[in-house]
């Protein structure tokens, strides 16, 4: 996600020494930037690489949506305790409400009102007086190869067998896709934020948990060491063929060959792509979006 944007620069002065004893940089990199990557190498090159980058498309209204319940949630678990009620929860979605990308006002102001209605029922069903460890809080670990980094919607704390604690990774989810363990089971990037959580904090930390707020599901998986280092060893792989690439395109890459390097991966995903107008292939494979189709029921009005 763009939030992310902000850790790239965690753990880029971590070296380790390389060939004849030359320091070797980490590659620092989030889960989102490998996730560029795996999803179309073209929209990584015009996300990370192209400078200046190229223009993007409009705002899509379903992220407005999402990051305006994300800052709600936020912004209430910062309120002093006693302030923590289910209105104040509606009053902070209504306050921060982002206004981008939908059809027009009443549209906007029905989506709103769903939104502040989603918070508000979320925040019902919580303990205020249950402190969460990180709100918003960026973590980040590192291996031989890659420094990574990232930030967790919240960071709670829970009761552990036998008679300990354990951290939980909390990640908010508001599309319209129903969610299944599966998705909490493969997610890299929610292995990521619990190894990260590890070392940072030093304490115990592998379960993570989907909040899927529209419906009000909680799909959640346990991870072993196992599990979240084999996470860690695909995130290596990853970011190897992104620093690859990246020394290619430094090279420096001829414009006319980097689809050598960054070729498009065209389907009909490519509709929801920020940069398609920029891109023939994804263009020709894709339907065209509107800035509101992403939003739950709305996709074939």
């Amino acid at each position: 996600m763009e939030r992310e944007r902000v850790g790239e620069e965690v753990g880029r002065s971590g070296e380790q020494l390389g060939f004849e004893g030359m320091p070797k940089r980490l590659y620092a990199c989030t889960p989102t930037r490998l996730a560029a990557w795996l999803d179309c190498p073209r929209r990584y090159r015009m996300s990370y690489l192209d400078r200046p980058a190229p223009p993007k498309g409009p705002p899509w209204a379903h992220n407005s949506l999402g990051a305006s319940v994300h800052n709600a949630l936020a912004g209430w678990w910062r309120l002093p305790l006693r302030e923590r009620t289910v209105q104040a929860a509606g009053a902070l979605l209504d306050r921060g409400w982002i206004n981008e990308g939908f059809a027009d006002d009443r549209q906007s102001a029905r989506y709103r009102d769903r939104a502040r209605r989603m918070v508000e029922a979320y925040v019902a069903a919580l303990d205020p007086a249950d402190e969460p460890v990180g709100v918003e809080r960026t973590v980040a670990t590192r291996t031989d190869r890659i420094a990574v980094s990232g930030r967790i919607d919240r960071l709670d704390e829970r009761p552990a067998e036998p008679d300990g604690t354990e951290l939980v990774v909390v990640d908010y989810k508001t599309g319209r896709h129903l969610l299944t363990v599966d998705d909490a089971r493969s997610s890299m990037a929610l292995a990521v934020y619990a190894a990260a959580a590890q070392r940072v904090l030093h304490r115990p930390c592998r379960r993570v948990e989907l909040h899927h707020l529209p419906t009000g599901e909680v799909l959640a998986w346990d991870h072993t060491g196992e599990s979240l280092a084999r996470h860690l060893r695909r995130a290596e792989e990853v970011a190897a063929e992104c620093a690859e690439a990246d020394e290619r395109m430094r090279a420096p890459l001829p414009p006319d060959r980097y689809d050598e390097v960054f070729p498009p991966r065209p389907g009909s995903w490519c509709g929801w792509c920020d940069y398609v107008r920029h891109c023939p292939e994804g263009a020709s494979a894709a339907v065209p979006r509107r800035p509101w189709d992403g939003l739950a029921d709305e996709a074939a009005n």
